[in-house]
């Protein structure tokens, strides 16, 4: 039974509760994979990130997150978008109901050495883009990746 289960546009999803900030980071290596990480939460693959502690700017939660779950120390690029859809619902086994507020960026490698990091991945991985069509993984996910692989002059707002 998954910890996480994300809905979209259901009438039948539960009421949110709460509005975290969250990050994502789209990290590509030179090879033009991108990095992954299989959640230990929804076993889904998906991009590195979290929650925005307080006491931290947002710069510092995405490079703190990609540290966490993959051993890569990062530094932010740019933005790939802002997802903040209400439609957009994610449950918690421990009862708490989150609409998504999330901001999706691109960063580059800037050491460390790839590994699985906290309780909150079983695998990290680089693919390439066509490989990661088939693996698992949750529909903000992939949204975010066609968002920076479509190579947009602005970030995504919704």
């Amino acid at each position: 039974m998954p910890r996480r289960v994300e809905y979209f546009d259901d009438p039948n999803a539960p009421r949110a509760n709460s509005l975290v900030v969250a990050v994502t980071a789209v990290v590509v290596n030179d090879q033009g994979e991108l990095l992954l990480q299989k959640r230990t939460d929804n076993d889904l693959w998906g991009l590195p990130g979290g929650a925005m502690n307080l006491g931290e700017s947002i710069g510092q939660a995405v490079v703190r997150e990609v540290k966490e779950e993959t051993r890569l120390d990062v530094e932010p690029t740019g933005v790939v978008g802002i997802y903040s859809d209400p439609g957009h619902i994610i449950a918690y086994a421990d009862g708490e109901v989150r609409q998504e507020f999330s901001i999706c960026f691109t960063a580059r490698i800037v050491g460390g050495q790839l590994a699985v990091g906290d309780q909150e991945s079983t695998a990290v991985r680089f693919v390439t883009p066509s490989e990661a069509d088939g693996l698992p993984m949750g529909r903000s996910t992939r949204l975010r990746i066609q968002h920076f692989l479509e190579r947009r002059s602005m970030p995504y707002f919704a």
